[in-house]
């Protein structure tokens, strides 16, 4: 069997004059991951349809000026916390922390300059993984703690991209970290994912209120539009959501000490499947609700509902709801979070 191959070179140099590498991983069947180095953004998964026919499946842009606003956070890394802290505050050890409000009322995605807008060291540690490490001082973005944070993206031959989290902290802090890849198995431009088949196995999920924030309460999915435990066509229900018209919310997965299968998408046309693992508790389902038309990769034009994302996490404000899985890091632990995207077709 061979290797997977590796290549690293050079993307491009920021506004500020900082230089960006891009790392492409290839395995034996020509799945191919682009990443570079801003955000640890992943550019473009190439994968096979049934017919042996490789398309891109990531959302994203042609060129790094765009990738350097990148509003959407297409295929970026996602810290020191991911998703929404509610007005921009939490309390720790008795000190209230005041964080930037972004998005509404809210602290989203780690702030103005989260960890999809830093420039990532990066090394190859193997023919089909390579390792992104950023530093983040104390207080950046009002966060307590000075924060190593290391991730590993790996592609194997099984057509899995593995991606391995990991940090430690100086100060008590709350973390977060995911990836905000947005997926359309019947390739980037395709108009919208209303054909793509769900399965989510979660019995649980957060509801929220009109600023996005979790009620604290945990909810049965039975009976629900948040029901995705057996097979659902996305377009048959994505516009009975209200508030959104689509879906951004958090599934209740259950951590787990090893990674296990929580959802599968399926493209029947072109026969891509989708199989997602991790051991983190929750899951944000987005289906890209708030994209309007924004130019991406080809000059194509990507609207709402061109898109799903799922990302592995802890739920939201999860530092402000006692009742939630705790997002605290202490000095003297280390934070994993290990998820796996794998590609297949059917049949």
């Amino acid at each position: 069997m061979e290797n997977v191959k590796h290549d690293k070179g050079f993307y491009g140099k920021t506004d500020s004059g900082e230089k960006v590498s891009k790392i492409t991983l290839t395995n034996q069947h020509n799945v191919t991951v682009e990443i570079i180095t801003l955000g640890g953004t992943i550019t473009s998964i190439l994968v096979p349809d049934k017919e042996g026919t490789l398309a891109d499946v990531a959302l994203g842009f042609d060129t790094l000026e765009e990738y350097e606003v990148n509003a959407p956070y297409f295929g970026s890394l996602i810290g020191r916390v991911g998703n929404r802290i509610a007005k921009g505050q939490f309390e720790l050890d008795g000190q209230v922390y005041c964080l930037v409000v972004n998005n509404g009322p809210n602290h989203l995605h780690g702030g103005l300059k989260g960890f999809n807008k830093v420039i990532w060291k990066s090394s190859i540690i193997s023919d089909g993984s390579v390792k992104l490490s950023y530093t983040s001082p104390d207080g950046e973005e009002g966060y307590p703690g000075e924060l190593t944070v290391d991730v590993v993206y790996e592609l194997t031959n099984n057509n899995e991209l593995n991606i391995d989290y990991s940090a430690t902290t100086t100060k008590a802090t709350p973390v977060n970290l995911t990836n905000h890849t947005y997926f359309n198995l019947a390739g980037q431009g395709t108009k919208d994912i209303y054909d793509h088949e769900f399965t989510i196995d979660a019995d649980t999920y957060t509801p929220k209120n009109e600023d996005n924030i979790p009620t604290g309460e945990i909810t049965d999915v039975e009976g629900t539009l948040f029901d995705f435990r057996t097979p659902v066509t996305i377009g048959d229900r994505i516009h009975d959501i209200p508030v959104d018209m689509g879906y951004d919310h958090n599934f209740c997965v259950g951590k787990s000490q090893q990674k296990k299968q929580f959802a599968r998408v399926e493209h029947k046309a072109s026969g891509r499947i989708l199989d997602v693992f991790t051991d983190q508790p929750g899951v944000q389902l987005y289906t890209a609700n708030y994209v309007d038309e924004v130019k991406g990769k080809g000059g194509v034009i990507y609207g709402k509902h061109s898109a799903f994302c799922l990302e592995t996490q802890n739920y939201p404000n999860a530092v402000n709801q006692p009742d939630f899985p705790s997002a605290i890091l202490q000095p003297g632990e280390t934070y994993t979070h290990r998820t796996t995207y794998k590609f297949s077709t059917s049949d």
